[in-house]
């Protein structure tokens, strides 16, 4: 029986190891170790919750044990990693489909905890064809917001800038402009938060700087 414990969560931690490579690969914010703790500790949790408390020496006549009460609390004990990986960031919540990731994860770690060995290997394929396969659909329709820093900019070429983003079908969602004073002489710094769809924009920045002398590109994220 011990060995087939061991099975359990050697399985549970293979699989969601898997996982955790493509998002290392992908340098995202919970990578391969996360994924396998967390595999690993849902399988150890539903094992324990099936098994741990057969040998109590309780009369069982009289108390009702259930072998989910243990396993359920994953699922919120879950969330509490989740909310940590999905961050706010600069107008865009970043890491949700990594906290969903490991969601799915602590599910196939169940699985793999209830013997359910199959269906946690179906779940790992299809995760894996959400995560890489359907990327590269979408990638090039998705849309997908971005922050452009430029600098230095005059005072007339602000309204340029934004005019050019717009004329080209680029959504600015909002923008930000500081007025700078350096030993040359005064100047602005454009923060432009835009929507784009695939990477169509690389265009418009290249258009932005050959039609504007001086301009710069200091951060695009």
């Amino acid at each position: 029986m011990s060995y087939d414990f061991i099975i359990r969560i050697l399985a549970a931690a293979v699989i969601g190891g898997a996982i955790g490579i493509e998002r290392e690969y992908r340098a995202k914010e919970a990578g391969f170790r996360t994924h396998f703790l967390v595999a690993l500790g849902s399988a150890l949790f539903m094992v324990v919750s099936q098994f741990g408390f057969e040998q109590t020496g309780l009369n069982m006549n009289n108390i009702s044990l259930d072998p989910s009460r243990v396993a359920s609390q994953v699922v919120t004990g879950i969330g509490f990693i989740g909310a940590g990986i999905i961050i706010f960031q600069k107008h865009a919540v970043r890491g949700l489909t990594t906290a969903a990731g490991l969601w799915v994860t602590s599910a196939i770690g169940l699985a793999c905890g209830s013997g359910l060995y199959f269906l946690a290997f179906v779940t790992m394929i299809l995760v894996l064809i959400c995560l890489e396969v359907l990327y590269f659909i979408v990638r090039g329709v998705e849309s997908k917001r971005i922050t452009v820093t430029f600098s230095p900019l005059s005072k007339d070429m602000v309204a340029g800038v934004i005019d050019t983003l717009r004329n080209e079908g680029i959504d600015v969602k909002s923008y930000h402009i500081k007025h700078c004073y350096d030993n040359i002489a005064p100047h602005y710094i454009m923060n432009v938060y835009i929507n784009v769809r695939g990477n169509n924009f690389e265009d418009t920045i290249k258009k932005i700087l050959t039609d504007f002398d001086g301009v710069s590109i200091e951060e695009i994220e």
